[in-house]
């Protein structure tokens, strides 16, 4: 061995030659290998994550929420309270306009303007009770968070997006020389006051199923273009249905108490309540706990099937 290293490598002509590790392209290459980074590279073109990715990715933002500090977490569902005004306005709007005659197709009309507070909301990454609080069950469900900050979470959503309506109703009633929906306001208004708790509750947990529904499409979707439109048709159903959002029901009572002496305070809160119980049955608790248990358990499954072969 010492020998075939003491040997060198002479050309045709008898002349030494010099190894590659003494020429300039060798020290090249070492300095190529010592930088050298392995990648992985991950195809993004795909219109859908896997459901497996989808949890891992809503499990992650469900942390980074339950752990945002308690002032920004409050100043963020402020501002989601005000944003989800404009939806309010422009379903009010097209009520005071199509009161004013008899329409065909009137409930899509209404239906159609529904989403445009919501699509600003969620894509402004706000804290709207129902969409981003639905994810924060994942990590409580995956033992990664305790109940508490949950309900923490919760709490503090709850009151920013109401302080943040009743600022934004405010807005709206100081607007309406210019507006002139008052009459959307009221329509609105008894939309929620005209119907028993049973059936109150019912449609609010049928509103909070397609939120959190709504929230996991757009976790499971790379675009921003797919989000504006799963946002957009969820929202549509809840409004074609007639269905009951917490938030925008709650500025829907603010506006209508504000513009008129029709309504009385003391039956706001009741309504407000039973609403906001069946958006948690039917995002944060109902939904939430199905996608997570289906994906989990086909993941044991197929952990038991690879174990056995």
């Amino acid at each position: 061995m010492k020998e075939q290293d003491n040997k060198q490598l002479v050309s045709s002509r008898g002349e030494p030659l010099s190894r590659d590790d003494d020429t300039g392209r060798g020290k090249e290459r070492r300095q190529e290998n010592s930088e050298f980074v392995s990648v992985i590279v991950k195809r993004t073109d795909e219109t859908f994550r896997h459901p497996d990715d989808i949890l891992e990715k809503a499990i992650g933002e469900g942390m980074e929420q339950l752990s945002r500090p308690l002032f920004s977490l409050l100043l963020s569902a402020v501002a989601a309270g005000m944003i989800l005004c404009f939806t309010v306005l422009a379903v009010a709007v097209v009520a005071t306009l199509l009161a004013e005659g008899e329409y065909p197709f009137s409930r899509v009309m209404l239906a159609a303007a529904y989403p445009l507070g919501f699509v600003l909301c969620i894509l402004s990454r706000t804290q709207l009770f129902t969409e981003h609080t639905a994810t924060a069950v994942y990590p409580v469900l995956d033992k990664r968070a305790h109940v508490r900050q949950l309900l923490r979470l919760w709490g503090v959503v709850i009151l920013g997006n109401m302080i943040g309506g009743v600022l934004s109703s405010s807005l709206l009633i100081a607007a309406e020389p210019v507006v002139h929906a008052g009459a959307g306001y009221l329509a609105l208004a008894r939309h929620l006051l005209d119907y028993p708790v049973e059936v109150l509750f019912v449609s609010a947990v049928l509103a909070g199923w397609l939120m959190a529904l709504g929230a996991w499409i757009v976790l499971s979707t790379y675009s921003t273009l797919s989000q504006i439109v799963s946002i957009y048709i969820v929202t549509f159903l809840i409004g074609l249905g007639g269905f009951h959002h917490s938030i925008a029901g709650s500025i829907e009572l603010f506006a209508a108490y504000f513009a008129s002496d029709q309504l009385a305070f003391w039956a706001l809160p009741p309504v407000i309540l039973t609403v906001l119980a069946g958006n948690l049955v039917g995002g944060s608790v109902f939904v939430a706990m199905l996608n997570y248990g289906h994906i989990r358990h086909s993941q044991r499954i197929e952990r038991r099937a690879r174990a056995r072969s």
